[in-house]
């Protein structure tokens, strides 16, 4: 067998990776599996997104390559949301990548600027896509543990000078997976002023921007003045549309970023499906019928998911953007110890803080991505399985 190169093996394994087979064996089992893993929401995309992909599917040009380019009306619609939800100007032809998913995009972009010697500064806990690009890219990653201490935020204060001079990435997600933590605009505006001084290009991953309840309106880093400069954005209809599987996304910056990930993706890929991008400017034209019901719902989820863990014995915050809750474990139970058993015992998913990276160690996530009773049946099983591990350690 041929040797696998060295930075295929720093890869960990990807912490949803093996959810899908234990799904089954526990259903071949017998047993009511309660899947609160993934950001997989169980409800339906807009109609008319669905009504657009049939349409779209009988136009023979349709099935074509799209190359980079891709659907000029996608591009177009972003565009026009963009300039819509937050006041921002793009070139629809220069100024947006149409992307399979924003996971890929923010992957490949790291081949374009990270090499050895040069680091990407990694959120812990954090998308795995963020060192996945770094790793495959032979950069550095520089984990930087997200803690309560800083609300869940990367303080480039109390990164080493001689690290942030190497650095050539800065991986931002807020609203955030997994802590669901939100980042106020003065944060933004000095992560910007940092990032302009050091000649860091900000990846801003703003998958959850419309998932925000409570008057919560988060922004674009494109409002803070200077981010043209030094950032690049990344949006996706999975969340905010219920579309996880249709893998449509784009990026956003100035033409300087988005030309260099676009010429990375031409060696990459030849574009998303054209009928996907129809259905994708179906749906965010069908934003405001379709939206507002949609967050409506994940709020009555959440509110039944932190009471319901509260009952049983967890202390969690109410967040006010995604659709998660970052959960403490008492001292002395590892995350990954207490999501394995309660999966085995109890037949219930949630993601152990270490999956998303040692600094995540201490907590698990769980999605509200099903109905608010199979919520409060998890977390009393949840509450029986923390009785039992607290009880041993």
């Amino acid at each position: 067998m041929p040797q696998l190169a060295e930075r295929f093996l720093t890869l960990p394994e990807y912490p949803l990776a093996t959810i899908p087979q234990k799904k089954r064996e526990l259903a071949a089992r017998g047993v009511d599996v309660i899947d609160l893993g993934a950001g997989d929401a169980d409800l339906a995309p807009p109609s008319k997104a669905i009504e657009a992909l049939g349409a779209a599917s009988r136009v023979p040009a349709m099935h074509r390559y799209g190359f980079g380019m891709g659907l000029v009306a996608y591009r177009e619609a972003i565009a026009a949301w963009m300039l819509r939800r937050f006041g921002q100007t793009f070139d629809p032809m220069t100024e947006i990548v149409p992307l399979i998913g924003s996971k890929e995009g923010i992957s490949h972009l790291a081949l374009a600027y990270l090499e050895p010697g040069r680091i990407g500064i990694i959120p812990e806990p954090g998308y795995n896509a963020y060192q996945g690009g770094t790793l495959l890219s032979n950069g550095e990653p520089y984990r930087y543990a997200l803690r309560p201490r800083t609300s869940f935020l990367v303080d480039l204060d109390e990164i080493p000078s001689d690290v942030l001079h190497r650095t050539r990435i800065l991986y931002l997600n807020y609203p955030n997976n997994p802590t669901a933590a939100t980042a106020p605009r003065s944060y933004l505006e000095r992560v910007v002023a940092r990032c302009r001084e050091l000649d860091i290009l900000l990846v801003y991953d703003n998958a959850y921007s419309e998932l925000a309840y409570d008057g919560y309106v988060p922004p674009s880093i494109f409002e803070i003045d200077g981010a043209r400069d030094c950032a690049i954005e990344f949006h996706s209809l999975s969340k905010t549309y219920n579309m996880t599987g249709w893998r449509c996304g784009w990026a956003a910056a100035a033409p300087k970023f988005t030309s260099v990930l676009a010429k990375v993706k031409s060696f990459m890929d030849t574009g998303q499906f054209l009928a996907v991008q129809a259905a994708g400017v179906a749906a965010l034209e069908s934003y405001d019928t379709f939206v507002p019901a949609n967050v409506a719902t994940f709020k009555a989820r959440r509110d039944a998911a932190v009471a319901a863990f509260r009952a049983a014995g967890f202390a969690c915050d109410t967040p006010r953007a995604t659709m998660y809750l970052w959960i403490p474990l008492p001292d002395g139970v590892p995350s990954a110890l207490f999501a394995d058993r309660l999966l085995e015992e109890e037949g219930v998913v949630v993601m152990p803080g270490s999956g998303f990276g040692a600094g995540g160690e201490g907590f698990f996530r769980i999605s509200f991505i099903t109905s608010p009773e199979r919520i409060a049946e998890a977390a009393v099983r949840a509450g029986r399985v923390l009785a039992s591990v607290g009880a041993e350690v």
